[in-house]
């Protein structure tokens, strides 16, 4: 089990930089490593999703419920099946005097007990990685606009 936490400070608004994170199915447009997302169902206050990703050349496939809390600018995600035995976080932005803070976090287990002590931290690596990647990509996206 893993929980990895990445933040960015990034001059926004709040509420601009929350309709980015919520539209997902954009992120194949501006992060490399996002393959594909695609909404599947509507559902009350957030969507489930299907996500396809690629993290160093290693496809990575899951379902996640997505829940918006719009007033907090905060969404919470969890996977419903896919290929780790657990995957779940947070997305949120904290206004600042500068701007907004945008956290991410994620809290994953590989459901390989005899692999995790090798290849725990690489893939804690290669997560904090690409939620930086993510982050980084939502910077620009808003900064470069």
């Amino acid at each position: 089990m893993s929980f990895i936490e990445t933040s960015i400070e990034v001059a926004g608004r709040g509420r601009e930089i929350f309709d980015i994170i919520k539209d997902m199915e954009r992120f194949p447009d501006f992060m490399p490593d996002i393959k594909s997302v695609k909404v599947l169902e509507h559902i009350p206050g957030g969507t489930m999703t299907a996500w396809e990703s690629e993290i160093d050349g290693m496809p990575i496939s899951w379902t996640e419920e997505d829940l918006f809390d719009e007033q907090n600018l905060r969404i919470d995600y969890r996977m419903t099946e896919g290929d780790l035995a657990r995957f779940e976080g947070r997305w949120s932005v904290t206004e600042t005097p500068g701007g907004c803070e945008v956290r991410l976090t994620v809290d994953f287990d590989l459901g390989i007990p005899m692999l995790a002590d090798v290849l725990g931290p690489v893939m804690e690596q290669k997560v904090r990685d690409n939620s930086l990647m993510m982050l980084n990509s939502i910077k620009r996206r808003i900064e470069e606009a």
